[in-house]
């Protein structure tokens, strides 16, 4: 999968955290012929740019509402929107991982999410302020090498990985929006002394990759035994050729254990948004049975969260993942930067 490319005018904010794989730059988009300007809605998207100009070209065509993207990655944009304060030209703000919306968020800048996203996304999938919503999701997992590692053999926890007798043997890529948002979740089971900790154990024991896909191609051809990425790379890669993931297998850590962290993708309109009706139809629509189905039937290979769309047949049922109960609002982008700055990762 490829993730997207950063937008050509960056706001002079601190950018700590650059999305887990390149892209080129792309100018802004727009899709749909009908529709007033009055309506038309600006989405600053973090999102797999396909998958939400699958939902955009679905939303005009049932409204009209035309709809222009600007694309780049978690932070940048959230470090974008925080800068422009009350005059973003933003309307609304996806993202791939929740950190950078709590972070909007504790910056005042999210209006209330509609009565009707509420109902069609469960609580687990949304913080508990309803600023924003989870749009959907993806699981932790452990690639691993299966010429080279049997089950018996794998790590029991994510924990685990800090033990010595990992050194150099297991991948990540930590300079990634989707890397920051599984220890940000390891911070909030863990506390900031064991995360520390084990940031600092990594740094001596891992190998760094730009990009989840690298980390899992490096798995493949053997370069190391295993790596800490998001489940739909692999999936992505095996409704291809296969070629990057044929030696490869994914370990669930499970157990509400760190490694078991499912992300969740966010959605919020602006409070600053001259066309908050617009906005808040297209968070319904996304969180709506026709939205979340683009993410069942499409190639993203990611969770559906809202209105009772199961996922993907190919994937794992969420509620298998055993994943820990964290609220997205609680997940702090900042002092993991910090952390990881501290353990020398950044």
């Amino acid at each position: 999968m490829l993730r997207k490319s950063a937008l050509t005018a960056v706001a002079g904010a601190s950018i700590l955290a650059l999305a887990a794989c390149g892209g080129t730059t792309s100018p802004a988009q727009s899709s749909g012929a009908a529709g007033g300007t009055d309506d038309a809605i600006t989405v600053y998207n973090a999102q797999h740019e396909s998958l939400t100009q699958a939902w955009v070209d679905q939303f005009t065509q049932e409204t009209g509402i035309k709809v222009t993207l600007r694309q780049g990655s978690d932070l940048e944009l959230s470090n974008q929107i925080i800068a422009e304060g009350a005059k973003s030209p933003a309307d609304v703000f996806l993202t791939e991982n929740s950190p950078a919306m709590t972070q909007v968020e504790n910056a005042g800048l999210f209006t209330d999410i509609s009565k009707t996203v509420q109902g069609q996304v469960p609580e687990q999938f949304r913080p508990s302020t309803n600023k924003w919503t989870g749009i959907a999701a993806r699981s932790t997992v452990f690639a691993y090498d299966k010429t080279k590692l049997s089950e018996a053999q794998l790590p029991k926890s994510i924990m685990d990985l800090a033990d010595p007798a990992w050194k150099g043997r297991w991948a990540a890529s930590p300079s990634g929006a989707d890397f920051q948002a599984i220890v940000s979740a390891m911070l909030e089971l863990k506390g900031e002394d064991a995360t520390l900790s084990w940031l600092k154990s990594m740094k001596e024991n891992f190998k760094a990759y730009k990009g989840n896909s690298t980390a899992m191609k490096a798995v493949n051809a053997g370069e190391v035994e295993g790596a800490v990425i998001y489940h739909y790379y692999w999936f992505g890669d095996q409704a291809k050729t296969g070629e990057n993931s044929k030696n490869v297998a994914l370990h669930y850590f499970k157990n509400e254990d760190p490694g078991a962290f499912v992300s969740i993708s966010g959605g919020g309109v602006l409070a600053s948004s001259k066309h908050q009706d617009s906005a808040q139809k297209f968070l319904e629509f996304v969180t709506g049975k026709a939205g979340q189905t683009v993410l069942q039937t499409g190639t993203s290979f990611e969770y559906p969260v809202g209105s009772d769309v199961p996922a993907n047949p190919k994937l794992i049922p969420l509620a298998d993942l055993q994943a820990p109960k964290i609220d997205p609002a609680k997940l702090n982008s900042a002092k993991v930067s910090d952390l990881m700055t501290q353990a020398g990762l950044l």
